[in-house]
């Protein structure tokens, strides 16, 4: 019997140090960063469709972590990312670097101006998700596979 819980021991270990490396993998990080802006997005189109009461705190939050993800997100694609992990990330993204990093930076750029001015009620928040859900739209059909 302790020759199993040993060996369960082990076995488990193997697999928490396993996940743990995987969470280093850019694949990963930027896949949750991702999630994160997805999120966050989502949580704009409940308010800017009327799903949801107009809150500022909710959009500022929004807003927020749709600016610094973008910011971290170009430095998550490393030479040798290309594969692996299930990325969706497509190839030109390696073969036009710059403009690339220039989507996402503007995604950035946009967000940082609506939180200069916080959206003040539904109607503006309809219109920036315009805004933002253009550069979401143009940076996936240009860099993100299809499945």
């Amino acid at each position: 019997m302790k020759l199993k819980a040993v060996m369960f021991a082990i076995a488990f270990t193997g697999l928490a140090v396993g996940a743990v490396a995987a969470a280093d993998e850019p694949q990963v990080v930027r896949q949750a960063l991702m999630k994160k802006v997805g999120g966050a997005m989502g949580a704009l189109a409940a308010v800017g469709k009327g799903e949801k009461p107009y809150d500022a705190a909710v959009v500022t939050a929004s807003l927020t972590t749709i600016s610094e993800s973008s910011k971290a997100f170009p430095d998550q694609f490393p030479v040798g990312s290309e594969t692996g992990l299930e990325t969706e990330a497509s190839p030109k993204i390696w073969e036009t670097p710059d403009d690339f990093k220039a989507k996402a930076l503007k995604l950035g750029a946009d967000a940082d101006a609506l939180l200069a001015a916080v959206p003040a009620d539904q109607a503006a928040v309809g219109e920036a998700l315009g805004v933002l859900g253009g550069n979401c739209g143009g940076c996936h059909q240009a860099y993100r596979l299809k499945k």
